[in-house]
């Protein structure tokens, strides 16, 4: 098989006297695909090896490295005893080993360049589902949104929004009035949300300078390979609802931002979402119709999107419907549920007469899966049994001294390692507090010593002039009339 030619060669089937030759046609790689499979049954290494298929014929991919395994494809492979005997048995002892072009993203800063977005870019229905929102708050983040919108207040940052809300609740008797119920339980509601995201890594994630999408599918020079873009989920993960959300923002932009581009003979961009599962945790219906509108239409803009997890069962079912590349590696029939998903699975693929896949799907080794790809027509094959091919590139992470290599020879470096703190909402509420205050009418003159009930009340109006305040009294006066907070 041509390896320079647009189809990307997956592994050898694994019976008859002359195996089939699997591969991924590259004009059918935006029909998106799933990568399924018990851990520790090689998901990984088929990600990387579909990878670097892509990158050889200079398609750029993103990808989230939840495990920190996946840097590897920064360094050329060797060394691999079980590695060398795949190859053997491929007939590929010969292979040489090779490195791809990397760029390493990390959204404390720590193992990749900073990756941003503002407020704005977010926007109210994703921060709502990051700040587990119910109806009723979600509603008055969007008039909070709309709200900035019409005053020319640009959010960019959290404290952006956290002084928007603020000027909200200030003015929520007018704001009732042009756009809906403001109430300030639903403002302090979220208010602790966003410290809570806050805690979680949220003010480092929202900023600027915001990722320019550009910079993932720039097209390589002609015959170079294209970049693969690895952020650094380890630490991410244990985060789950920031890391769910923040790649679905990814796909988000990527939709709207990239302009229809009909058939091509190779996507323009190929994005992996490993542990899609957290993606559909408890997904709210209009951000689920939002997912399933993205994934439906953004192969139309030369996107492909693959989703790696455990079972079939964890994609909703008008999602999975879309995935029309399949990797079915091992799966284990231990209970009820186990045996419910080694059904589904085998029932998700095109039949094959030759093979039993509900069997087949529970005996497969390490590095074999069951494997269904689109034909010319946009027909799934028949599915095989396939020993894939391993990649190229190291199998497993890279140290300290590498990734800082990676880093300094990123055509990235500099444009994104430092934050920019311009003019936004909080600085321009700030100035308009200031300036009523500058205007306001000097206090009367004292009468005398103040009672120690005048000065805490003092003390209390200059509390209500930040949004710091305005919150501390609410939960005061709160805690004594007995409300909910």
């Amino acid at each position: 098989m041509d390896r320079d030619s647009p189809a990307i060669w997956i592994g050898r089937g694994c019976a008859g006297d002359t195996p089939a030759e699997v591969s991924l046609l590259g004009a059918m790689a935006n029909r998106h695909g799933l990568i399924a499979g018990a851990t520790g049954t090689g998901k990984t290494v088929t990600l990387q090896t579909l990878a670097e298929g892509f990158s050889m014929r200079g398609v750029p991919v993103f990808l989230a490295d939840v495990k920190g395994d996946l840097a590897g494809l920064s360094a050329a492979g060797g060394g691999n005893a079980k590695v060398s005997e795949r190859l053997a048995q491929l007939g590929l002892a010969d292979r040489p080993y090779t490195s791809f072009p990397t760029v390493c993203w990390d959204l404390w800063g720590e193992q990749g360049h900073p990756i941003r977005t503002t407020v704005s870019e977010m926007g109210p229905l994703l921060l709502s589902r990051l700040l587990d929102l119910n109806e009723t708050q979600a509603g008055v983040l969007q008039v909070v949104f709309r709200y900035a919108d019409d005053e020319g207040l640009l959010l960019l940052d959290l404290k952006d929004l956290r002084e928007a809300l603020a000027a909200a609740a200030e003015h929520a008797r007018e704001l009732s009035t042009r756009y809906g119920n403001v109430s300030p339980a639903s403002v302090g509601t979220i208010q602790r949300g966003l410290l809570t995201l806050e805690k979680q890594g949220g003010d480092l994630f929202f900023g600027e300078p915001a990722l320019d999408i550009g910079d993932l599918f720039a097209p390589p020079a002609p015959g170079e390979r294209g970049t693969v873009h690895i952020l650094a989920a380890d630490r991410l993960l244990r985060f789950p609802r920031l890391y769910a959300t923040f790649l679905l923002y990814l796909l988000s932009e990527l939709f709207e931002q990239l302009p229809e581009v009909g058939d091509r003979p190779l996507p323009k961009l190929v994005f992996f979402f490993d542990e899609a599962h957290l993606l559909f945790t408890d997904l709210p219906k209009a951000v689920l119709e939002k997912v399933e509108q993205v994934v439906r239409l953004i192969r139309s803009k030369g996107v492909g999107v693959y989703f790696v997890t455990q079972t079939p069962q964890d994609i909703p079912d008008p999602v999975l419907g879309q995935l029309g590349n399949k990797f079915q590696h091992a799966l284990r029939a231990f209970t009820l549920r186990d045996r419910r998903a080694v059904q589904a699975a085998a029932e998700a693929f095109a039949i094959n007469p030759a093979l039993d896949t509900a069997r087949v799907v529970t005996e497969l080794g390490v590095g074999e899966a069951l494997v269904s790809t689109l034909d010319a027509r946009g027909a799934p094959r028949p599915v095989e049994r396939v020993r894939i091919v391993p990649p190229q590139s190291r199998i497993g992470p890279i140290d300290a001294a590498e990734r800082r290599e990676v880093m300094r020879r990123s055509p990235l470096a500099g444009k994104y390692d430092h934050p920019i703190d311009r003019q936004s909402a909080y600085e321009t509420l700030t100035e308009r507090a200031t300036r009523r205050a500058a205007s306001a009418p000097a206090p009367a003159p004292s009468r005398g010593r103040e009672t120690l009930w005048e000065a805490t009340a003092k003390s209390t109006v200059r509390a209500i002039g930040s949004s710091l305040g305005r919150q501390i009294v609410r939960g005061l006066l709160g805690s004594l009339f007995g409300r909910r907070r």
